[in-house]
């Protein structure tokens, strides 16, 4: 896709030196190259992000079943409303049993509050949360992938212009400090606001959530971080829900970030 070249090439420029975190966010490991294959027990830890419009967990596994024909899928959300990462107690999600599943996770997916890139002090609690839980996933034999979030849109009253770098800053940061996959979501939804300005990712009344939209392209974006797979040609629009177009879109903007993402 050849639109919003010259955007892109401003986000780029921008992720290179954000909130004083300049670093190169390209060129981050893969799932292959982090041991992850074909994960059937995956479990997504984080807010409201999370859990609107059905669910992400929901979206992604309903990709992934019918794109890697994986029908025995063990997919868990937990999520707390405006929750931040270290209201939650990690531990207990990964005892056996705990919540309803015997056996260990492959991966586990954590999802930091939305500011957490917004001051220092979050950042830092934001960090000492994820490694916390990481030591805590690492000894129950599971995968640690960190979920990116998006930037607010404009409306919003935090809106600020970098926040989608401060927060790549943020999570490309730690996930290399403990070896993450790191799930590109925000930089998905900057690419796709500067290829379809016209499209709106966020519900309009908070500018904050991700409308239908938004929670698609945010599972295309999972679907092709863990799997390493594009969802390009999928059918599952949702039930209906979502116009062909903007399917095939979404779907081709999360397969071009996470390639470029990881530096393929």
């Amino acid at each position: 896709m050849n639109t919003g070249t010259h955007a892109l090439a401003g986000l780029s420029a921008l992720l290179l030196a954000s909130a004083g975190h300049a670093q190169d966010v390209t060129g981050q490991s893969g799932a292959a190259d982090l041991g992850v294959d074909s994960p059937r027990q995956v479990l997504f830890v984080g807010n409201s992000y999370l859990y609107y419009n059905d669910s992400l967990h929901n979206h992604t596994s309903r990709m992934v079943a019918e794109g890697e024909g994986i029908d025995d899928l063990a997919y868990r959300s937990v999520t707390i409303s405006g929750g931040s990462l270290n209201f939650q107690p990690i531990d207990h999600y990964l005892t056996q049993g705990a919540i309803g599943y015997d056996g260990p996770f492959d991966v586990v997916i954590l999802q930091g509050h939305s500011a957490a890139a917004n001051t220092e002090t979050r950042r830092e609690r934001f960090r000492g949360a994820v490694l916390s839980a990481h030591e805590m996933i690492e000894a129950h034999g599971a995968t640690t992938a960190l979920y990116m979030t998006h930037a607010y849109a404009e409306g919003h009253n935090n809106y600020d212009p970098e926040m989608t770098g401060n927060l790549a800053a943020l999570y490309t940061e730690i996930g290399n400090e403990i070896g993450a996959l790191v799930i590109p979501v925000g930089l998905a939804f900057e690419r796709a606001r500067a290829e379809r300005p016209e499209l709106d990712l966020h519900v309009e009344f908070d500018h904050s959530h991700p409308n239908l939209e938004g929670s698609y392209l945010a599972a295309a974006t999972v679907y092709a971080t863990l799997y390493g797979a594009p969802s390009v040609g999928l059918e599952y629009d949702y039930f209906g829900r979502l116009d062909a177009e903007t399917v095939r879109f979404l779907q081709e903007v999360a397969i071009d970030t996470v390639s470029s993402f990881q530096g393929n």
